[in-house]
């Protein structure tokens, strides 16, 4: 094992933190849930961490770290959801933003040319809400009640975001896609040039 493993053998168990988080809210054992949440929280701070402090960026890693995020995210939404924690509605169009992302990415990877997976600003405050909310609802349901008001604008605030990130996503990869699609040619010495 080197150095460069390291963020994505915490990528790894991140993923594997997802079913005893899931198993833990279907027990209704908020706290524990709420543990292992924050421990997989912090290992994503960590591994971005050593990814860039020590330059041992890899493509697995820019795969691995948002999969381990989105698994987690969601699964954790469904969990919520079902346990009448969050609005259907939300997790449903957390889910189709994240659906949409998938098939746009594998698409462009088949028709265009190697995807690179770079969040942007507006993706990166989506994924910070999400947790946020994710948080804070295993919170109010096991460990102290917040205020509804409270929890509802973080609910509009999730939405917001992740409605502005699946049309910045859509927006922004069309046009790559179409420029690609326009000027093969130049994509070409593009992609030699950084191999």
């Amino acid at each position: 094992m080197t150095r460069a493993d390291i963020p994505n053998i915490i990528s790894v168990l991140r993923i594997g933190l997802v079913l005893p988080v899931v198993a833990a809210l279907a027990h209704e054992q908020f706290t524990l849930a709420l543990l292992l949440y924050t421990v997989a929280g912090v290992s994503d701070a960590l591994d971005g961490y050593i990814a860039k402090r020590y330059n041992c960026a890899s493509r697995l890693g820019s795969i691995l770290d948002p999969l381990a995020d989105k698994l987690l995210l969601v699964s954790t939404y469904v969990a919520l959801a079902w346990l009448g924690l969050l609005p259907v509605w939300l997790v449903a169009a957390v889910a189709a933003r994240d659906i949409l992302i998938l098939v746009g990415a594998v698409s462009y990877h088949l028709l265009i040319g190697e995807y690179e997976m770079k969040p942007t600003l507006i993706s990166k405050l989506n994924t910070f809400a999400q947790i946020a909310l994710g948080l804070a609802a295993v919170f109010a349901a096991g460990l102290y009640p917040l205020s509804p008001a409270l929890l509802e604008g973080m609910v509009w605030a999730v939405l917001a975001t992740t409605l502005l990130s699946g049309i910045d996503y859509v927006w922004t990869w069309g046009v790559r896609a179409c420029r690609a699609r326009r000027f093969p040619l130049n994509r070409q010495r593009r992609d030699g040039d950084g191999q």
